[in-house]
């Protein structure tokens, strides 16, 4: 079994596994990650066979049904309550279109959240629902306080993200998840940002989705849907297909009838390269173990702090100790260009990510992984150094 001190201890064991580093240093697996050498061989060797046999052979699907358990085991669920689709959107789309809404109904979001999370809820106006919009008071810093506030006896859903995608500020899931449940209140969460990085579980949470090409160091369009299944005959699929609605012998029956489990969310043929990707990717993750990963995740984004803090960087979001910080740094200057050190990064085979704020002013993310290292964090600062 590999573990991360061996990974960490041994460079030709972490070139083999990422062979990425090489000859770059890749710092944004917020937007979208490389792949680990396992997970592009597990997917070129489904290809391979695809190429000799029909793409639906019984040990593929055998690994399609694998996949959901060990995407159950990621978050706390059972495996018949894991549907196979991406990309994110897509899950958070079937909750804002599945469920039963009345005129008056309010779901609480957050307008700051990435556009996935934000417009299938704006969406919903146009049916009479309203939209309260939580203001906290900092970029992403939703609190259970916060949202306890802005609930009301018509309040239906809040839709939130368990971690922002610039200030990576990581809420409270299950305190937040047990005061809905307590008043009834369903809790959507687009958990994109934290399966693969930090205990993401749901057993307070109704619905969540993510996608794999982020932390959980998968393919794109690959991704996991929960439904808690106690609310699966209340979701109803708004995509139908000859999958999730009983056909028997693919002949359509005068009635819809939705097949049991996760497979009813799931209309037709899956994406089975990337589900198998995706799945070596988890099994990478629990290999090497989540509490590992959030470790040298923190201790990452300590160092980056310590290099550039004195270069008159400012951070957004949580300072490394908090228990709210995530894998994600970013950073403003007062007086430097952030597009600059961006592209002077690039030209060393540096990776972030540039991004801007609501408004317009550039943000500079980085994101490592648990593979990278506290060397390469200082490497990032001495460039920025020299890009002076």
């Amino acid at each position: 079994m590999l573990t991360l001190d061996a990974l960490l201890s041994d460079e030709s064991l972490r070139q083999q596994e990422f062979p990425v580093i090489k000859d770059s240093l890749f710092l944004a697996h917020a937007g979208v990650t490389i792949l680990p050498r396992r997970v592009t061989h597990t997917m070129q060797d489904y290809l391979e066979q695809c190429s000799l046999r029909m793409q639906e052979y019984p040990e593929a699907w055998h690994a399609v049904n694998e996949t959901r358990v060990v995407a159950a085991q990621l978050i706390g669920a059972k495996a018949s309550e894991i549907a196979l689709i991406g990309p994110t959107s897509v899950g958070l789309s079937l909750v804002a279109n599945g469920l039963p809404w009345q005129a008056g109904d309010e779901v609480i979001s957050y307008l700051d959240d990435y556009p996935a999370n934000v417009y299938p809820w704006s969406d919903l106006e146009r049916h009479g629902v309203v939209l309260k919009r939580l203001q906290p008071a900092s970029l992403g810093e939703i609190t259970p306080e916060l949202v306890e506030a802005a609930l009301t006896p018509k309040t239906k859903l809040v839709a939130l993200a368990s971690c922002h995608f610039q200030s990576g500020y990581r809420i409270e899931i299950d305190r937040i998840g047990r005061m809905l449940r307590e008043r009834g209140v369903l809790f959507c969460l687009d958990a994109i940002q934290t399966v693969g990085a930090f205990e993401t579980r749901v057993d307070h949470v109704d619905f969540l989705s993510a996608d794999s090409h982020k932390w959980m160091l998968g393919p794109m369009s690959a991704g996991i849907f929960f439904v808690r299944e106690a609310l699966q005959d209340r979701l109803r699929p708004s995509l139908l297909g000859s999958w999730n609605v009983r056909s028997p012998n693919f002949i359509a029956q005068e009635e819809i009838a939705f097949e049991r489990g996760g497979r009813r969310y799931e209309p037709g043929a899956l994406n089975i390269s990337g589900i198998l990707g995706m799945k070596a990717g988890i099994e990478l993750i629990q290999e090497i173990g989540l509490p590992a990963i959030s470790a040298q995740l923190l201790k990452l984004k300590a160092r980056l702090h310590v290099g550039l803090q004195p270069q008159g960087f400012t951070f957004l979001g949580p300072e490394p100790q908090s228990s709210h910080a995530s894998g994600i740094t970013t950073v403003q200057h007062p007086q430097r260009s952030l597009e600059e050190i961006a592209k002077h990064l690039n030209e060393q085979s540096i990776t972030p990510s540039l991004r801007h704020n609501r408004a317009g002013k550039p943000l500079l993310r980085f994101s490592p992984h648990f593979y990278n290292t506290e060397a390469e964090m200082d490497r990032v600062a001495e460039v920025i150094t020299t890009s002076a």
